[in-house]
């Protein structure tokens, strides 16, 4: 490993910079500041975000949209947003445009479905240059765009991956689990980012030494190959980096110039609940969900497992899950809890075993060709889509007779599934058909406050803050009332050492 000041690494960086790694770590924080550098060395630069619920726009304070659009106060940085549902909409549009009208419906649908799928596959086995979506010459563009972005990708001269991490044990696991990922795929140029490294100032000071020691104890058991890496670290900062010129003082040594100012919050600190106070008042319900919610890094999954194992040692059978993919609530709750059962919604788990129930059910009454046909409709994207959704309905379900803790997905993902809760509810109560009880009375019971309790998890921190009050709109506006706000690893007073709560 290699330590390497931030100002020499930009000045001779690769001329794509890929910065990725577990949510709430810096990963926006970085990129700009790296990319206002770029731009005060004179260099143009072109900042995107293909992050869902992308907070581009409040970190270097101008509107953005999918187009590049200038940023006031760096002379050549330009950025914009790319909302990947929003383009691959775009782009099914665009092929499927000129169908309509011309093929029945149910042609323009499974049209839908393939462009909706592992499109580079279905090339590489497709041998006519044709099919249900007629001649693939767009489509053989588009791979031959993908082809060139992946060899770029894999290019040591032209990128470089830039692995961001906290100093903690999850989100350095993290890191090296993308960083073995994509090095099997074949980009293999990496470097470390470490954000938010704590040096304690005042040694009498029992809370910041506790935080350099984790810090120092979170490094020492980083994983080997990680540690290989070469690496920058990025001091912790006693200001939020917001605007052009702070992002300026990330890196450049520059003085912020939005300075702290202290306020008296006493009345706003002392209306919060403790954590355990707070859980008395979830244990009253007897039974019922309580989901954690917030962006990614903010503590959700710790506050759900720190939850769930409460309950669960105040004698409550709970059960306690998480909708995601890189969340891993089993290591954080660290062993066996009496009354305690957890697990996660695995997507190809849950589709492997919903394919295996509907061709089990349908091999009675199709021949061989109808059976070929229904596999080929299972390898439907759709499908994976319909089976989690049918898993987190049914884990929701067990709320009935014991203490269910979610810990769901960032922001995006969360509004993603509230949205298909929605549509799935609006289909039910439309046609009435074979659906499960559990998926039919999903959406009631995500609604009824005395079912389902909504915990919004945030850090004290401007943008966490905001991801959080957008989240409230959002579920406010899909007919679900937030329970409390959790206020994650909050220094406001010793009586929030680990969380405050209020309802709201």
């Amino acid at each position: 490993m290699t330590t390497e000041n931030m100002n020499s690494f930009l000045k001779n960086a690769t001329r794509i910079l890929f910065f990725t790694g577990k949510g709430g770590v810096g990963k926006t924080l970085l990129a700009c500041a790296a990319a206002v550098s770029m731009a005060q060395q004179g260099r143009k630069a072109l900042l995107v975000s293909t992050d869902p619920a992308s907070n581009l726009d409040e970190v270097l304070g101008v509107r953005l949209s999918g187009a590049p659009t200038a940023t006031p106060g760096a002379d050549g940085l330009f950025a914009l947003n790319i909302d990947p549902e929003a383009a691959a909409k775009a782009y099914r549009d665009r092929v499927i445009g000129p169908s309509r009208g011309v093929l029945p419906e149910a042609s323009l649908n499974s049209m839908e479905e393939q462009l909706s799928g592992a499109w580079t596959g279905f090339i590489a086995e497709n041998t006519t240059g044709t099919s249900c979506l007629g001649p693939l010459a767009d489509v053989e563009t588009q791979k031959s765009l993908y082809d060139s972005s992946l060899q770029a990708l894999t290019d040591a001269s032209t990128t470089t991956l830039v692995l961001v991490s906290r100093p903690e044990r999850s989100a350095l696991a993290e890191a090296n689990r993308s960083r073995a990922e994509l090095a099997e795929m074949g980009v293999a140029n990496q470097r470390l980012f470490l954000n938010g490294v704590f040096i304690a100032q005042d040694r009498s000071d029992a809370a910041a030494c506790a935080l350099e020691i984790r810090g120092h104890e979170a490094l020492a058991g980083m994983p080997a190959d990680l540690a290989r890496l070469p690496r920058t670290e990025v001091a912790l900062l006693p200001y939020a980096p917001m605007g052009v010129e702070n992002l300026r003082s990330v890196f450049g040594g520059i003085s912020p110039i939005r300075k702290a100012v202290h306020k008296d919050r006493s009345d706003v600190i002392h209306s919060g609940l403790s954590l355990s106070a707070l859980i008395d008042e979830l244990e009253k319900m007897g039974h019922g969900v309580v989901m954690t919610m917030g962006k990614g890094g903010a503590g959700k999954t710790t506050v759900a497992s720190a939850i769930a194992i409460e309950l669960a040692h105040r004698g409550h059978p709970v059960h306690l899950s998480t909708t995601d993919p890189a969340a891993h609530v089993a290591a954080t709750v660290g062993g066996s809890v009496p009354n305690l059962s957890v697990s996660r919604i695995d997507p190809a788990a849950e589709t492997r075993q919903y394919t295996e129930a509907v061709l089990a059910k349908a091999a009675p009454q199709l021949d061989a060709q109808g059976m070929a046909l229904l596999e080929e409709d299972l390898r439907s994207p759709c499908t994976e889509e319909i089976a989690v959704f049918s898993a987190f309905a049914r884990t929701v379900a067990e709320g009935e007779h014991a203490f269910v803790v979610l810990d769901t997905a960032p922001t995006g993902h969360t509004i993603l599934l509230l949205d298909a809760a929605e549509a799935y509810h609006r289909d039910v109560t439309r046609t009435m058909s074979d659906v499960p009880d559990a998926v039919r009375q999903l959406l009631p019971r995500l609604r009824d406050p005395e079912f389902t309790r909504v915990l919004l998890v945030a850090l004290p921190e401007a943008t966490p803050v905001h991801e959080a009050a957008r989240l409230q709109d959002d579920l406010q506006r899909a007919g679900i009332k937030p329970y409390a706000w959790i206020v994650n690893q909050s220094f406001a007073s010793d009586s929030l050492a680990f969380a405050g709560a209020s309802k709201g």
